[in-house]
């Protein structure tokens, strides 16, 4: 992304103002505004003016926010949930939308445990009793933790921290997460079974996924008729895991004892089954609400954002791949190659393209090569859409049907490592190779299967012809007819008198007169200008 000092972010919730100021000393102009998140109308009116839209749960960026928003890089989310943020449009767009997923782990867990721990005691009911001024000691019988068996489906970030604690309070944890290893769940202490297994076997099982299409209702009806008679449910995962209205008629039945919901499929919850249930527990979505997870957020996606306006560093994206501020160093002159590659084949292709192969050698295998690809295809869409980028592209270049794959492979030549971008149409195939020397600058080193050694400049001019003699003085002299000065001057061949390329880098776009010239030749069989963004 380009950088500069003048970007700017609208806060339009409530972030401390801890967080607020690491903005202002990262040199970025920031104007706190948490009122905005519940006026449409104004926050409308004022988003065109800003890079950055910092956020919690009450701003809702929609579509038609993010179409108004024409100068919009990035929407950062003080939290994990999205449900907020229409992501689809927003890559669709061009904007990274981060969350921070790390933040509120432990507080979300501690909730968990929390809330397992008042549906085994009965601790809001037998509260409500005493108030009330009953002495009910008999009717709030409990069960222990201790030798139970916990269920944990989902072992991410937030189920391993509820592991954690669920062996510190001596309970055996068995868990279900098609992600999860073998080795990697011993060394969490819990036993890795499929979902059926889990739900036969456990005295309490806790929610700790997102909300996907393969996760949506879960626990359904079905689930949860499956169930060990007796069982306990916590969810403080997402509302629609759990089909709520099954599960209040098992709770009624007496097969489930007892469940905990900190979150449903409707929010805010004004109604639902298992309110005023015996033995069910529910509270307003506070998985993440205490002071220490509330400003933690806040502070994680100041200084995420802070690092995207400011470097190009992108950490806790839900749309590209994220680059760390260290890789963005690093790998900062192989991502400007690669959207050389794609810009080179974006501007000599004027058919659809119908397939994308990359090749990475050497030591770019060891870099982060999906945001290499990101790159390598919006510089193949950016001559037809000036507009995309990272973001952007994958997203357009799936609906376009575009099949894009990429292949590594160990050191294979004399370059310590280099990337081949090739495209497939229903006419041709194309394909150029390119590498970083050590002074950080990307070179063309391959078009066509043919060796080269390239600088890149903004303006350049590619032709291909017949290996013969004289193409090197009316070149030349064409370009010194006309007045344009070559910067640099690059030729290839396939063999003696085989096919040939010229890739010449000038101060200016050649005229149109000097391609009419070089083609009324008839020596060539392409004159094409190219121009590229080197800043």
């Amino acid at each position: 992304m380009e950088t500069g000092l003048a970007a700017k972010v609208l806060v339009s919730d409530g972030l401390s103002e801890t967080a607020v100021q690491i903005f202002r000393d990262r040199g970025i102009d920031v104007d706190f505004r948490p009122d905005l998140g519940g006026n449409e109308a104004e926050l409308f009116a004022a988003i065109r003016n800003y890079d950055g839209l910092a956020i919690r749960s009450a701003t809702k960026v929609t579509g038609k926010l993010i179409d108004a928003a024409s100068r919009l890089k990035v929407v950062g989310r003080a939290g994990i949930g999205v449900d907020n943020v229409d992501i689809q449009a927003a890559s669709r767009a061009g904007v990274i939308v981060m969350n921070t997923p790390f933040g509120n782990s432990i507080t979300t867990a501690e909730h968990a445990i929390a809330m397992m721990m008042a549906i085994a005691r009965q601790i809001p009911d037998a509260n409500a009793s005493t108030h009330a001024g009953k002495w009910e000691k008999s009717r709030f019988m409990g069960v222990e933790l201790t030798g139970k068996t916990l269920g944990v489906i989902g072992a991410g970030n937030i189920g391993r921290i509820v592991i954690d604690r669920a062996r510190g309070l001596k309970m055996k944890v068995m868990a279900y997460d098609p992600f999860l290893s073998e080795e990697r769940a011993k060394r969490m202490g819990a036993r890795k079974v499929e979902l059926v297994e889990l739900l036969r076997e456990s005295d309490f099982i806790s929610l700790h996924v997102p909300l996907t299409e393969k996760t949506r209702n879960i626990l359904s009806r079905e689930a949860l008729g499956n169930t060990k008679t007796g069982v306990r449910i916590i969810n403080c995962a997402r509302g629609g895991l759990v089909d709520e209205t099954a599960l209040a008629e098992l709770i009624a039945s007496g097969h489930v004892a007892a469940a905990a919901l900190d979150v449903f499929s409707r929010e805010p919850a004004t109604e639902s089954d298992l309110f005023n249930m015996p033995n069910v527990v529910c509270t307003p979505h506070l998985g993440a609400a205490t002071t220490e997870a509330q400003e933690n957020v806040a502070l994680q996606i100041a200084e995420q954002m802070s690092d995207y306006l400011l470097t190009g560093a992108v950490q806790n994206a839900l749309n590209m791949p994220s680059v760390t501020a260290e890789e963005a160093q690093i790998m900062g002159p192989w991502i400007r190659l690669a959207g050389y590659l794609g810009d080179f084949v974006g501007q000599l292709t004027g058919e659809p393209i119908n397939a994308i192969n990359i090749l990475y050698d050497g030591m770019v295998t060891d870099m982060n090569t999906d945001a290499l690809t990101s790159a390598i295809v919006a510089g193949v869409m950016k001559s037809s859409n000036p507009q995309v980028n990272m973001v952007s592209a994958p997203v357009i270049a799936h609906e376009r049907g575009m099949d894009i794959s990429t292949t590594t492979q160990r050191k294979s030549g004399v370059f310590e490592g280099y990337m081949k971008l090739t495209v497939a149409t229903e006419v041709r195939e194309r394909s150029i190779a390119g590498t970083v020397f050590s002074d950080g600058r990307p070179r063309f080193i391959q078009i066509k299967g043919i060796n080269i050694d390239a600088a890149i400049g903004r303006h350049m001019l590619y032709t291909t012809n017949e290996d013969i003699p004289g193409i090197i003085g009316v070149l030349g002299q064409t370009m010194g007819n006309h007045g344009v000065n070559i910067a640099n001057f690059t030729l290839g061949r396939s063999s003696a008198t085989g096919r040939a390329i010229g890739l010449l880098y000038l101060d200016e776009r050649p005229p149109t007169e000097v391609l009419s010239e070089l083609e009324d030749t008839g020596l060539f069989r392409q004159v094409s200008p190219l121009e590229f963004d080197v800043g």
